[in-house]
């Protein structure tokens, strides 16, 4: 075949595509909804997050609060860091003049490979570029606004992912699909309709300079959830990003409504139950993804916790994205290096049960479990954390019983705010239910805050206590809860401490909280035809599981434990003898794998 038959016959094939394209014969949702997910990504159960950009220079927001939302804290005119800011950089400073403090100087990407590898990652996932605008590589279309003209001066995608390829593990790129302040489009102040242009004109063209230029094998777009998959035009962009990248490729959920493609990211949730379609829990190490100087330490965790949730992602089917938030200098903090670590060590003896693992028939159990604390009054925002430790993220609920004393009798108006249902008695009397029912759903947009409130009145006599009753229910996602009151001479105010008492003597401020939920104590996971019973709790002499029987040349060993265990079987239980094990013989302490070998 001569140059110029291949230089028409590419042509035409270019034109035939164009064509194609222009005339909607190429059915773009179709292709990547029926294209299958890749077993790599099933079976690397762990990837690393990073969240870096200029808002880890003041690395602040209130302690529930993401870190990386910075900007739009001044945007709405958030006390807590326009005062911070003002304070520590001055009146006159901007959310642009973070640009040359985020300087990078103790960046290593080859250290940060080494980290991640220890920890036991497969994947990392470096956002490139948050809703900030700020590109964390040298895009011609963020002149100024990006690593390489200001800040660190340096091609920060491109280092890591040099870097990551070198350490043998894959690379990935968050990328927000919108931005809070560009001109083409200032997302949540401009109309949402009106993105087209900020699309067509921006979106697209610095989405594929950078999938383009570093080809990731992952790609999690955000910043999606008040506009539709049209209106990104996201089949075709995932499209385009497949052909471009091949089989290895994978992209997340968060593409619009009206297109149902992607691994699913549930973020900071007690996880989900999915075998069917890839899965990763999205959370940070403590409560924020971006640095959070404001953080408790508490918010961090310990390696115990940190490990056992992991496993319950493996057992109900899918897997964790764990984020790290490094300094503006490079350095990820030391606490957070340490809890990857743990992690990593633990998966070095029960990798097994882990990578490439399916969910079991059985894939947890439960039990329920109640802890109670004296709260000063009804005023929370949790977020999508944990109300307190012990106590899942979701599906939690909290009772409080106390007593109220009103400062002068009169009618007064109650009004609760909560996410999810709530219901108030005071002296036995309803006085307020929002949405108190047995069941109910819960929106799953990312971003949406599905809390509301609800009044109620009731005259109260001065000098008078009387019993009051608060029952909340949180389902998914966000969680708060507070409890105000106004009358002819009290302004709408969240209920102070002071009017709250644990006895009718008012002996003692304060309201009791009895929070509950179900707690996860064994996990199940199967591998390569072999069994894995995962106890959270160390069994002091015997394990009991409630599993068909393995059949009598079954084989039981503990993962890092060189010895077969005894075991029986009966009533439909397995009873693994542990009482052989020595304290000194165990392998880790935060949870111990059990390998059932059916032979």
């Amino acid at each position: 075949m001569t140059k110029k038959l291949i230089f028409f016959g590419a042509l035409l094939v270019v034109l035939n595509m164009a064509f194609a394209q222009q005339t909607g014969h190429v059915d773009y949702k179709k292709e990547i909804t029926e294209r299958p997910y890749p077993k790599w990504f099933k079976d690397a159960k762990l990837g690393i997050f990073i969240h870096w950009g200029l808002y880890s220079v003041p690395a602040y927001g209130s302690k529930e609060s993401y870190g990386e939302w910075f900007l739009r804290g001044l945007q709405v005119n958030d006390t807590l860091r326009t005062n911070f800011m003002k304070k520590t950089y001055g009146q006159n400073f901007t959310y642009k003049d973070f640009a040359p403090l985020f300087k990078a100087e103790l960046f290593n990407p080859d250290e940060w490979a080494d980290l991640f590898k220890k920890a036991g990652a497969k994947y990392i996932m470096l956002v490139s570029k948050h809703h900030d605008g700020f590109a964390l590589w040298p895009s011609k279309y963020n002149r100024n606004w990006n690593s390489v003209d200001v800040g660190p001066k340096r091609d920060i995608v491109g280092e890591l992912t040099k870097s990551i390829r070198k350490a043998d593990l894959k690379m990935g790129l968050y990328y927000s699909l919108s931005e809070w302040n560009h001109p083409l489009h200032r997302w949540y102040t401009d109309p949402h309709d009106s993105i087209g242009n900020y699309v067509d004109n921006y979106m697209i063209p610095q989405f594929k300079e950078l999938i383009g230029t570093y080809k990731p094998k992952l790609i999690f777009a955000d910043g999606e959830w008040f506009n539709s998959a049209k209106q990104w035009h996201a089949a075709e962009l995932i499209h385009w990003y497949y052909n471009l990248v091949g089989d290895d490729a994978i992209v997340n959920n968060r593409w619009g409504s009206g297109l149902d493609v992607g691994f699913l990211t549930p973020e900071y949730s007690a996880g989900i139950k999915v075998t069917n379609r890839p899965w990763t829990e999205v959370r940070g190490i403590g409560r924020s993804f971006g640095l959070n100087r404001n953080e408790d330490l508490e918010a961090y965790g310990t390696s115990r916790e940190l490990i056992q949730r992991f496993i319950q992602t493996v057992a109900n089917g899918g897997g964790m994205i764990l984020n790290v938030g490094p300094k503006a200098d490079g350095q990820i903090p030391l606490i957070q290096q340490e809890r990857l670590l743990q992690l990593g060590a633990w998966l070095a003896i029960n990798g097994d049960a882990i990578y490439g693992a399916e969910a079991y028939t059985i894939k947890e159990e439960e039990k329920e479990v109640q802890k109670e604390r004296i709260d000063k009054n009804i005023n929370f925002n949790w977020v999508r954390n944990s109300p307190m430790k012990g106590i899942k993220e979701d599906a939690f609920n909290i009772e409080w019983h106390g007593f109220i004393d009103v400062p002068e009798s009169g009618n007064y108006t109650f009004e609760i705010k909560a996410d999810d249902e709530a219901v108030v008695f005071i002296d036995g009397k309803q006085v307020i239910n929002q949405n108190y029912t047995a069941s109910g759903s819960q929106s799953e947009v990312m971003g949406a805050n599905t809390s509301s409130s609800t009044k109620g009145d009731i005259k109260l006599k001065s000098g008078q206590v009387y019993p009051i009753n608060i029952k909340y229910r949180e389902k998914k996602q966000n969680a708060s809860i507070a409890l105000s009151w106004s009358s002819k001479k009290i302004e709408k105010q969240v209920i102070p401490p002071t009017s709250f008492f644990l006895d009718k003597n008012k002996t003692k401020h304060g309201i009791k909280g009895v929070y509950s939920s179900l707690k996860t104590y064994l996990c199940y996971t199967q591998n390569n035809n072999k069994l894995y019973a995962i106890s959270f709790e160390w069994p002091e002499d015997q394990l009991v599981l409630n599993i068909p029987d393995p059949g009598k040349n079954a084989v039981v060993t503990m993962l890092g434990l060189d010895k077969p265990l005894s075991w029986t079987y009966e009533n439909n239980t397995m009873i693994i003898n542990t009482s052989s094990v020595k304290y000194s013989e165990l392998p880790s302490h935060d949870a111990w794998t059990f390998q059932i070998d059916k032979n």
